[in-house]
């Protein structure tokens, strides 16, 4: 009878062990890659003098140019390219445009731009 209950024991604990393991088997995770070549980065498209030009032109150059005297003057790609870590920190935690807002494409493009490195194309 004691044999009999010790055996028991034994098949129980190997039966728990062989759940806990199979619990702690890999599951293949679904991976999905993107080969659809009609689907492209967004970013790829944007450029300064199409896309960032005219935001800034429309939206900034009214206050940040020799005219509307405060700094950063954005009126030279060389002057928006020197702060465009800054420009990008401002319009997209919504603090510039003062008294406007940019639409989030808008806010994108700039971010895009940045990211990219800031290229005069």
């Amino acid at each position: 009878m004691k044999n009999s209950v010790q055996i028991k024991k034994h098949f129980f604990l190997l039966f728990v062990g062989f759940v806990f393991a199979s619990c702690l088997t890999n599951v293949d995770e679904e991976v999905v890659i993107n080969d659809d070549p009609a689907i492209e980065d967004p970013c790829s498209t944007i450029t300064y003098t199409l896309n960032v030009r005219p935001i800034l032109d429309n939206n900034c150059t009214t206050c940040h140019s020799t005219n509307g005297g405060q700094p950063p003057n954005l009126e030279t790609f060389e002057n928006a390219s020197a702060n465009a870590i800054i420009i990008r920190s401002e319009v997209v935690r919504r603090t510039m445009p003062i008294g406007g807002s940019l639409t989030d494409e808008e806010i994108q493009a700039i971010s895009c731009w940045v990211e990219a490195g800031a290229l005069n194309n």
